[in-house]
C-alpha cells in the first residue's frame, strides 16, 4: 500500500480524501495557496507544502509545482480531486513521467473521454445511444446552420473540452443561432482554451441521470448504479439524489450495462461517471458524456451502497482488485445531496465571500455533511464557492426527504450569505416532493416564486459578474485591513510540529489528531 499520497486538490474534496487515507494509514500531504494557509485541509494533514499565490493558474494549475511538492515530500501517489486538474490528462502523464501513481484512469482513456466529441465517437463505436448530433466539432458557422437544419430546432451547441455549463447554449430558433454560436466558442476559449463546439439535438423535458462506475487493473468494471441529478442552474447540478426517482429497476440495469461497456471500450480504471439524458415521457436514453475522476456527488451513492469510492479509487491505484463484485452490489434506501454554495440567493446567486463568524453544522440519524470549512474560516474571492455538502439518507425517498428539512432548518453559517434558504424552499416544494424532476426544474421552481435567476442577454449577464467580481474584491481588501491592524496571534505549540527535514524544505508539518486525547 502507499506509504504517503499527496493531495493535489482544497476544500471539502481535500479533507474527504485525508479521511480516506487515514482510514487506510496513509500519510496524506497537502498543497495550498497562499489564500488557504489556514485551510482546514491543511491543518488535516501531516505535511503541507505552499505551492504559490492565491490565483488557481498560479497554484492548483500548476503542474510543475504540484509534481515538484509530490517529489520533495517523498509522495508515492497524488489524488487529484475533482475539478482543477482532475481531467488533465498532461497533468496524468507528468505524473506518471515523474515515477508517482496518479490515482485516476489511464492517460489514454483520460484523452478520449476528455473531449465531448471523441467520446460520443467512442460510445458509438461500443454501441451506447447518444443524442443526435454531431461527432466532431463545427468547422463554421455554415456548418452549424446545415446541422441544425438538420436535426431541427431547439439545439444545444456546447463545448467539446469542458462541462460545467461552460460553452454551453440552447437555440430555439433559427435567428439566435449566430450569436449562440459566437458567444459559445469564445466562452469555451476563455475556459477550457478551446474554442472547438459541437451541436445536438436539444432533449424536450430531459432528467439528467448519471451512473457510477468503478474498474480495476485486472479487467473488473462494475457500476454502482444512477443518481438523479436533473436539479441545476446554469447547468451546474445543485442536487442530487441515489436513486433516482424513476425508480425503474429494468432501467437501471440498461444504463449500467451501456455504462460498463464504454469503461470496457476504454479500458477504464478507477472511479468514473456516464452521464445519460433520459427522456421522461419515453425513458429513452443517450449518452451524453463522462467524467473521468471522482465526482462531487459521489457521498448519495456511498450512502445508499455502503461502498467508499474513495477508498477503492486509492487500492485500485495501487493494484488491488476491486473489494466486491456485480452481484454484491445492493442499493438501501435513499439519498439526497444539497450543495451549501457561499452565494446571495436572492441576489441571483452571487458570491457571497467573507469570513464565518457563526457555524452550527446539523448531525443526527442518517444526516452526513461533508464540509472544507470550519468557525473562522475565510471562503476566498479566488475558487469555487462550494463550502459544503450536506446529504441526508433514510429508508425511502420520503423519509430522506424528511430528515434532509430537519438538518437544513438546524444548518447556520454566519457571516455570508448561502444557498441553505433556498434549499429548504425547494424540499417543500410539491413538484420535489413528487420526484416530478427534469433539468428545467429550477427555472420553473423560480417562477413561482416570481425570481428571476437567468439575465437576459449576454451583456447584462457580464455587466452583473463584473459587479459580483468587483463588490468582493472590495470586500477581500477590507479584510485584509482589518487583519493587518490586528495584532498576530501566535500559533499553538501542540498543534505543528516541524521536524529538520521539513523546516529546510519549507514545508509546514503539522500532526494527525492526537489520538489518545480524541479517544478520551
Amino acid at each position: 500500500m502507499f506509504r504517503k499520497i499527496l493531495i493535489a486538490n482544497r476544500g471539502e474534496i481535500a479533507v474527504r480524501i485525508i479521511r480516506a487515507c487515514r482510514d487506510l494509514d496513509i500519510s496524506p500531504v497537502a498543497v495550498y495557496s497562499e489564500a488557504d494557509a489556514s485551510a482546514v485541509h491543511v491543518s488535516l494533514c501531516d505535511e503541507a507544502l505552499c505551492i504559490g499565490p492565491a490565483p488557481s493558474v498560479q497554484s492548483y494549475l500548476d503542474i510543475a509545482k504540484i509534481i515538484d511538492a509530490a517529489e520533495k515530500t517523498d509522495a508515492d501517489a497524488i489524488h487529484p480531486g475533482y475539478g482543477f486538474l482532475a481531467e488533465n490528462a498532461d497533468f496524468a502523464a507528468a505524473v506518471k513521467e515523474a515515477g508517482l501513481t496518479f490515482i485516476g484512469p489511464g492517460i489514454e482513456a483520460m484523452r478520449v473521454m476528455g473531449s465531448k466529441t471523441s467520446a460520443r465517437s467512442a460510445a458509438v463505436a461500443a454501441g451506447v445511444p447518444i443524442v443526435p448530433g454531431t461527432v466532431t466539432p463545427l468547422n463554421s458557422f455554415a456548418e452549424a446552420e446545415t446541422t441544425a437544419k438538420q436535426f431541427g430546432y431547439p439545439v444545444m451547441l456546447k463545448a467539446a473540452a469542458g462541462g460545467g455549463g461552460k460553452g454551453m447554449r440552447l437555440v430555439a430558433f433559427p435567428g439566435e443561432l449566430r450569436s449562440a454560436f459566437d458567444n459559445a466558442k469564445a466562452e469555451a476559449a476563455s475556459a477550457f482554451g478551446d474554442s472547438a463546439i459541437y451541436l445536438e439535438k436539444a432533449i424536450e423535458r430531459p432528467r439528467h441521470v448519471e451512473i457510477q462506475i468503478m474498474a480495476d487493473t485486472q479487467g473488473n468494471v462494475v457500476h454502482l448504479g444512477e443518481r438523479e441529478c436533473s436539479i441545476q442552474r446554469r447547468h451546474q447540478k445543485v442536487i442530487e439524489e441515489c436513486p433516482s426517482p424513476i425508480n425503474d429497476a429494468s432501467l437501471r440495469e440498461q444504463m449500467g450495462a451501456a455504462a460498463v461497456k464504454l469503461a470496457q471500450a476504454v479500458n477504464y480504471v478507477g472511479a468514473g461517471t456516464v452521464e445519460f439524458l433520459v427522456a421522461d415521457a419515453s425513458r429513452e436514453f443517450y449518452f451524453l458524456e463522462m467524467n473521468t475522476r471522482l465526482q462531487v456527488e459521489h457521498p448519495v451513492t456511498e450512502l445508499v451502497t455502503g461502498i467508499d469510492i474513495v477508498r477503492e479509487q486509492i487500492t485500485v491505484a495501487d493494484g488491488a482488485p476491486l473489494s466486491f463484485t456485480q452481484e454484491q452490489v445492493q442499493w438501501h434506501g435513499h439519498a439526497i445531496e444539497c450543495r451549501v454554495y457561499a452565494e446571495d440567493p436572492e441576489n441571483n446567486f452571487f458570491p457571497s465571500p467573507g469570513m464565518i463568524n457563526h457555524l452550527r453544522v446539523p448531525n443526527g440519524p442518517g444526516i452526513r455533511d461533508d464540509s472544507g470549512i470550519e468557525l473562522n474560516s475565510e471562503v476566498s474571492i479566488h475558487y469555487d464557492p462550494m463550502i459544503s455538502k450536506l446529504a441526508a439518507w433514510g429508508r425511502t425517498r420520503a423519509e430522506a426527504i424528511d430528515r434532509l428539512r430537519r438538518a437544513l432548518g438546524e444548518y447556520e453559517v454566519g457571516g455570508i450569505k448561502t444557498t441553505l434558504p433556498f434549499f429548504r424552499e425547494i424540499v417543500r416544494d410539491q413538484e420535489f416532493i413528487e420526484g416530478r424532476l427534469d433539468t428545467g426544474f429550477i427555472t420553473r421552481f423560480n417562477d413561482r416564486r416570481g425570481r428571476v435567476l437567468a439575465p437576459a442577454s449576454e451583456k447584462a449577464a457580464q455587466t452583473q459578474q463584473d459587479m459580483a467580481l468587483i463588490a468582493a474584491a472590495i470586500h477581500y481588501a477590507r479584510l485584509q485591513k482589518e487583519a493587518a491592524s490586528r495584532p498576530a496571534t501566535p500559533v499553538s505549540q501542540s498543534r505543528w510540529k516541524l521536524s529538520g527535514r521539513t523546516a529546510a524544505l519549507g514545508i509546514k508539518s503539522t500532526l494527525a489528531p492526537q489520538r489518545k486525547q480524541s479517544e478520551k
